[in-house]
């Protein structure tokens, strides 16, 4: 009896790897290839551009405010397209991103930001959302292109050099500062404490300083140095040529007066008065003159410099101990020209008034007195068009100040005389006006006026507003200390010791505590115009003992202020420096006092 052959099987079941069918692994393998292609594919579909602005919502209120901005047009020729900053690069934070982003699709259906209305309403909400997801990844995007150790120092201005050094040795990441760049700034629309913990440093993010990085910031240093000296050396050539030109023009002057005399003796005029010999002692040929550059501040206080809304210096300075001329020192030319022209600080810009004015100082001393002596170029009259007349001092072409730093005052070695200067005085943005204050006679009958608030200092009030919250006014012009601490403040030194020179050559010496006060104290000083140059010079003693002076002595180094009110101007339409070192007998400090 013969049997039937046994029927093969079909070859896809004949074979078998680890118990299961070399067919069927094949098949799934083909179609995992497949699928994952597809994957891949939508994937990278949904990061272009084309999709993201493929619906009206980010067409039209997102898309055209990126288009110009520099992710979008640079020097580079290659912009950053959405998800270049939206969409993580690796695949498991990108899957996350994906997957956080899909409920996008439940706000697309019903509409959230539909309209522009709608929009601006989550404005802050979805800013504060990507915010957080860049500060909790270190701005991991952000660094995708623009990594530390890219930065060279050699490429940054002096500002952006500090502030990423700053950021490496605290922790700080890229979003702290870079809010808004290429979309709308949302940042001022945020409550302030939330912003303030949002961009604390977070230690996890310090990261050593790279070597190439400290190698570029090297020499980009030593290349400034040189053309600072460069500078420095042409400047003094033309200072001196613009010395010789004033003797001449006074010698010329008093040959002149002398021959009107019938050749008796005639003095040298002074353009001035009031002393014109002050100073005629010190051989200023022997004294070395510093460069002194003052800016236009405009309504920049003290309370805005201090708020991280308005300032990205904030956080240094009131939290790292930076000084102003830590990142500004360098651009102060940039900083003046722009607010003179008239924007956010200066609502009431006078056409033609210069931002910035160069100047020199010389100090010397005699062990006795201290002695200063400052020049700068006139600049003609530009009218101011608020004023009757253009003048807003009629009687006073140019006014000199100098501030010298007491002890004790918030923030005023870092600042200097800016710590006196307020939000609420006069011509700044919350000046409560005549009417104010004349309705609170205690605080204007203590501080003897009736329609003007002085300079004063912290210290003074018993609360200053600074963050503006639930729209309370900067400044505390109305919060004053009782009169028993303002005197204890007087006799520990808490205040600016205040010494002003008029065109006129008359001088009045005084502080700031409380307000602006003049207490009489010994100075002397004139004050000349000659070849179009400025020349005022001022003396005090060293230690006068006398309530409001600061005393000077060798050893110790003191943050200074100027200020020249030039134009016939008043109020804050001046010019003013940063925090400058002054110092007796000590070539360390911006302004050493030599003795002669």
């Amino acid at each position: 009896m013969t049997s039937e052959p046994d029927k093969k099987k079909p070859i896809w079941r004949r074979y078998f790897l680890w118990g299961m069918p070399v067919a069927g692994i094949a098949a799934a393998f083909v179609g995992g290839i497949i699928f994952w292609g597809g994957f891949n594919t939508a994937m990278e579909a949904t990061n272009t551009k084309d999709f993201c602005i493929s619906c009206h919502e980010m067409r039209d209120f997102v898309y055209e405010e990126y288009t110009g901005t520099i992710h979008d047009v640079n020097r580079s020729g290659v912009g950053a397209v959405c998800s270049d900053c939206h969409v993580p690069k690796d695949w498991t934070h990108k899957i996350i991103r994906k997957i956080k982003a899909s409920k996008e699709l439940y706000g697309k259906m019903v509409g959230t930001i539909n309209t522009r209305e709608k929009f601006e309403a989550k404005r802050v909400h979805l800013a504060m959302n990507e915010w957080e997801r860049m500060k909790s990844s270190d701005s991991r995007e952000c660094r995708n292109c623009h990594d530390f150790e890219s930065m060279m120092p050699e490429f940054q201005k002096p500002r952006a050099r500090q502030q990423h050094l700053n950021a490496m040795t605290v922790g700080q990441t890229c979003i702290d500062c870079h809010k808004g760049i290429a979309h709308s700034d949302a940042r001022d629309r945020a409550d302030e404490e939330y912003l303030e913990k949002l961009e604390a440093p977070n230690p996890s993010f310090i990261r050593e300083i790279p070597p190439e990085y400290l190698a570029s910031l090297e020499r980009i240093e030593a290349k400034e140095a040189a053309e600072a000296e460069a500078e420095k050396a042409a400047k003094q050539a033309q200072h001196e040529a613009v010395q010789a030109q004033i003797a001449a023009a006074v010698d010329a002057a008093v040959a002149e007066e002398r021959a009107k005399a019938g050749g008796e003796e005639a003095a040298a005029p002074s353009g001035g008065g009031g002393g014109s010999d002050v100073g005629s002692d010190i051989d200023w040929n022997a004294v070395a003159a510093a460069d002194l550059k003052l800016f236009y501040p405009g309504q920049a206080s003290f309370e805005w410099v201090q708020n991280g809304k308005f300032h990205g210096g904030a956080r240094p300075l009131t939290k790292g101990g930076d000084q102003c001329t830590t990142c500004h020192a360098k651009e102060l030319d940039t900083i003046g020209n722009k607010i003179v022209a008239g924007g956010e600080l200066e609502p009431t810009p006078i056409p033609g008034k210069r931002g910035v004015i160069n100047a020199t100082v010389q100090a010397a001393h005699d062990d006795q007195n201290l002695y200063v002596r400052l020049q700068w170029p006139d600049a003609g009259h530009n009218p101011a068009p608020f004023v009757d007349g253009g003048k807003m001092d009629p009687d006073n072409q140019i006014k000199v100040a100098m501030m010298i730093t007491g002890t004790g005052i918030e923030l005023g070695e870092q600042v200097g005389c800016w710590a006196s200067c307020h939000a609420d005085n006069s011509y700044m943005p919350f000046d409560p006006g005549a009417e104010a204050i004349a309705a609170n006679g205690d605080v204007s009958g203590r501080l003897n006026t009736q329609d003007t608030v002085t300079k004063y200092i912290s210290e003074s009030r018993t609360e200053v507003e600074i963050k503006g919250r639930r729209g309370k006014a900067l400044g505390g012009w109305d919060k004053l200390q009782a009169a028993e601490q303002i005197e204890q403040y007087l006799a520990d030194g808490t205040y600016l010791d205040l010494m002003r020179v008029y065109a006129d050559g008359s001088a009045t010496n005084g502080y700031l505590l409380e307000q602006r006060v003049v207490n009489d104290g010994e100075i002397a000083a004139s004050a000349s115009l000659d070849a179009g140059m400025w020349t005022v010079v001022f003396t005090r003693p060293l230690n006068s003992g006398a309530p409001g002076d600061v005393p000077l002595e060798v050893g110790q180094t003191y943050t200074v202020g100027f200020a020249i009110h030039d134009d016939f101007a008043a109020a804050r339409f001046h010019h003013v420096t940063l925090d400058t070192s002054l110092a007796l007998d000590d070539d360390s400090a911006f302004i050493n006092v030599v003795k002669q």
